[in-house]
């Protein structure tokens, strides 16, 4: 069976859970790890691939709860790719901790007040999905 191209999926997950090719790239959270520091920025040009980065770095790095508050194992969507590989002080990693995503592809909007609606939108849903409120 032929995989499909992923072309406009930008979430790490569905990618894997809907079999579509993807190129392994997991060993970027190692080079994350070794990296060290604070505060890291990711410039590319459009179309690169800088979503499905974080939310695959949102994947591992996650302690995704349900909304009983029972943790949601995602290391199933790194079997077979490189990061497993790498070592069990990266693998440690996975799932422990609390992830802020935000995109800014919301605030792209006619006016700078819809643009700060929509940011602030985001923030709320990102609050309410840490603290399971729907």
């Amino acid at each position: 069976m032929k995989k499909a191209l992923p072309v406009g999926i930008e979430d790490f997950k569905k990618i894997i859970d809907k079999k579509y090719y993807y190129i392994d790239k997991t060993l970027f959270i190692k080079e994350l790890l070794d990296n060290g520091s604070g505060v890291s920025l990711f410039t590319r040009p459009r179309r690169f691939g800088k979503t499905l980065a974080l939310s695959m770095l949102r994947y591992f790095f996650e302690k995704e709860l349900t909304k009983e508050g029972e943790n949601i194992d995602n290391s199933y969507l790194f079997e077979g790719l490189k990061i497993m590989d790498a070592g069990v002080e990266y693998t440690d990693h996975m799932g422990q901790y609390p992830v802020i995503s935000l995109s800014l592809k919301s605030a792209k909007q006619p006016d700078f007040e819809l643009a700060f609606t929509m940011l602030k939108s985001q923030i709320a849903d990102e609050f309410c999905r840490h603290h399971g409120v729907a």
